[in-house]
C-alpha cells in the first residue's frame, strides 16, 4: 500500500502536499453533498406524515380551542373561560360526569380482574374449554347492534331476567329506566371487552418461561406464590396495557346506551358524558337538545339555553343570503337591460 509522503516541520504538525489537501477538500465537499441530499430525501418522506398530523390533528385541535373561548361560531365574541364555567355549573353535565366516573371505577377493574381470571382458567385443564372461549369471544365477531338487541331481550320489562325473578316470586324490575340501568351497562361492557382482554392475558401467560415455573414447583412453591411472585411480574406490562385500553373504552361507551335507550336514557344512571355531548352539540330537529338543570330523570326533549341565540344566528345568515340573492337578481336585470340597449 502506498502512503503519502509527509513533510514535517521542526515545531509544527505534519503537513500533506498541496495535491493531497485538494483531494481531502473534495472528499469533504462530496460527503457534505451526500449528507444534504440524504436530509432532503428524509424530509420528503416525512412531509406527508407531518402534513397529515398537522392537518387532521393539530389544526382541528386548535380550532376546538378557538371555539371554546368564543360565545358562538356566528358572532365569535371572545368570552375566555365563560363557556367552561357554564358547562361545569350545568347540573346535567355534573350528573353525566358522575355517572361516567362511577361507571369507569366499577367497569375497568372488573374488566382487568375478570379477564385475567378467565385467562388463568383457560390455561388450566378444564372441561368445555372451547365452548367457554367461544362464549366470551363471540361479541368480538357480532355487530354491536345485535349485541344490544340480545340485551334488550334479556333486560326488557317483560324480558327473560324478569321471568327468572318471577320464578323466585320477586317483583319485576324496570332495568333500563331505574338505577339498575348502570348495572346493565357494566355487564354489557364486560361481556363485550372480556374476550379481547382475555386473549392478551393468554398471550402473556404463554410467554412466561416454563423452566422458571418448573423450578418454582420443585421448590415447593404454592400456586398463589407462583402467581404473585412470577406470573404477575411477567404480566405487568400487559396488565398496564389492558388497564389503559379498558379505561379508554369506558369513556367511549355511547353506541350501547344510544341503541338501548335511544336519545334520552335514564338520567340518574345511564346518561354518560358522551350522551351529554350528543344532546348539547346537535340541534333539536336532528336529534339533539339537552337535559334541563334539575335533572329530574324524565326522558322528554328539552331546549338548550342557547337555542334562542342559535335561532338569531340562523336568522342573520338567512338575511345575508336574501340580500345576496336580491343583489344577484338586480345585477342580472342590469345586465339584461344593457344587452337590450346594445341591440
Amino acid at each position: 500500500m502506498h502512503f503519502p509522503i509527509r513533510r514535517k516541520k521542526k515545531d509544527g504538525p505534519a503537513v500533506y502536499p498541496a495535491g493531497q489537501d485538494i483531494k481531502a477538500s473534495k472528499r469533504k465537499s462530496r460527503s457534505a453533498q451526500r449528507t444534504r441530499r440524504g436530509k432532503l430525501i428524509s424530509a420528503g418522506y416525512l412531509f406527508p406524515s407531518v402534513a397529515g398530523v398537522l392537518l387532521f390533528f393539530v389544526l382541528p385541535f386548535m380550532i376546538v380551542i378557538y371555539y371554546s373561548v368564543v360565545d358562538n361560531p356566528i358572532s365569535k365574541q371572545f368570552v375566555f373561560m365563560d363557556n367552561f364555567v357554564s358547562v361545569f355549573q350545568n347540573a346535567a353535565f355534573q350528573q353525566a360526569a358522575k355517572n361516567t366516573l362511577t361507571f369507569s371505577f366499577v367497569a375497568v377493574p372488573l374488566a382487568v380482574v375478570l379477564s385475567l381470571f378467565l385467562a388463568m382458567l383457560l390455561e388450566s385443564k378444564m372441561p368445555f374449554k372451547s365452548q367457554f372461549r367461544t362464549f366470551f369471544l363471540s361479541p368480538m365477531m357480532v355487530p354491536i347492534a345485535s349485541v344490544v338487541l340480545i340485551w334488550q331481550v334479556l333486560f326488557h320489562y317483560n324480558g327473560m331476567m324478569n321471568e327468572v325473578l318471577a320464578l323466585f316470586h320477586r317483583e319485576k324490575i324496570d332495568w333500563l329506566n331505574s338505577n339498575y340501568a348502570q348495572v346493565v351497562i357494566v355487564v354489557l361492557f364486560l361481556w363485550k371487552n372480556l374476550g379481547y382482554n382475555m386473549i392478551l392475558f393468554m398471550a402473556a401467560l404463554s410467554s412466561i418461561p416454563k423452566d422458571i415455573l418448573e423450578v418454582a414447583v420443585l421448590e415447593s412453591a404454592t400456586p398463589i406464590q407462583i402467581f404473585f411472585h412470577i406470573k404477575l411480574r411477567y404480566m405487568s406490562s400487559t396488565i398496564l396495557f389492558v388497564t389503559i385500553m379498558s379505561l379508554i373504552n369506558s369513556f367511549k361507551v355511547f353506541r350501547e346506551i344510544y341503541l338501548l335507550k335511544g336519545e334520552y336514557p335514564y338520567v340518574h344512571a345511564s346518561a354518560l358524558h358522551e350522551q351529554y355531548l350528543w344532546q348539547a352539540g346537535l340541534p333539536e330537529d336532528v336529534g339533539g337538545g339537552d337535559y334541563d338543570g334539575d335533572c329530574d330523570g324524565d326522558s322528554h326533549r328539552r331546549v338548550v339555553p342557547d337555542r334562542e341565540l342559535f335561532r338569531k344566528g340562523c336568522g342573520r345568515m338567512m338575511d345575508l343570503l336574501k340580500r345576496r340573492k336580491n343583489l344577484d337578481e338586480l345585477t342580472e336585470k342590469q345586465f339584461d337591460s344593457k344587452i337590450k340597449r346594445q341591440k
